[in-house]
């Protein structure tokens, strides 16, 4: 096969795991829209505001279509997150065959780990830090005023904080895949230890609400989940080392 016919085989090859995939999203999101609906779906996700809310108070929708569109675009997340699993199965199927037989063995324990911690990071998120951090806010609020949250701003601060803590939590897999592919020791790691913990409680400054009780719950399971992936990073790195040797 000529280097041409092989590049058109990798695009046809790219095509149809592209579009796999993109099937696998909508038969999840029409899936979830049939049941149990757009609208229950946000219900379950105001839950932690509306616990904090003063009772009897509800969030507005102040755009005209707002109602419809913002309970779907959090469908379409949810159901983007279902099919995780299935979006990061097409992924390896498309590079499996450059890959070495160890790099193989390695990969797919990878895709599993980094799937399941984004979702405990955003597990971790709606069921413990949204109602610490709403009941907080509430509190703090002048007597004076009457909250109440935008849906849409609601819905784009939920979505910002879960992709933070999702993201926070694939720490560990960062860093073993950083350690595994040589890129970095781990007395490296640990030499740079405190530049991350500074790095933890910027990072978390910047991302979260500018209250102190939301940065710690970002900053500290950085700051944990990095010592987590030093660990595991140390007995990859001895695997890796009798592989090469």
């Amino acid at each position: 096969m000529s280097q041409q016919e092989n590049f058109v085989s990798h695009l046809v090859e790219l095509r149809d795991r592209l579009l796999r995939a993109v099937v696998g999203f909508l038969i999840v999101f029409v899936a979830l829209m049939a049941y149990p609906g757009a609208a229950y779906i946000f219900d379950l996700l105001a839950l932690p505001i509306q616990s904090a809310l003063p009772e009897g108070t509800k969030m507005i929708a102040t755009g005209v279509i707002t109602p419809f569109m913002v309970p779907v675009k959090l469908t379409a997340m949810v159901a983007f997150v279902i099919s995780l699993p299935i979006l990061l199965y097409q992924a390896w199927a498309f590079i499996a065959p450059g890959l070495y037989q160890h790099e193989k063995k390695m990969a797919l324990p990878i895709i599993f780990s980094s799937t399941v911690l984004f979702l405990v990071g955003i597990a971790f998120c709606h069921f413990i830090v949204f109602g610490k951090v709403f009941a907080f806010i509430n509190d703090f609020a002048p007597q004076s005023i009457t909250p109440a949250p935008d849906i849409e701003a609601y819905m784009s601060f939920v979505l910002t904080m879960f992709m933070a803590f999702g993201m926070t939590f694939e720490v560990p897999i960062v860093v073993v895949v950083l350690v595994y592919l040589g890129v970095v020791t781990v007395e490296k790691l640990v030499e740079i230890r405190g530049y991350v913990i500074v790095a933890a409680f910027v990072i978390a400054a910047i991302v979260t609400p500018p209250d102190v009780m939301s940065q710690l719950f970002l900053a500290i399971p950085i700051c944990i989940l990095y010592e987590v992936g030093i660990l595991f990073a140390k007995i990859i790195g001895k695997q890796r080392q009798q592989i090469l040797e």
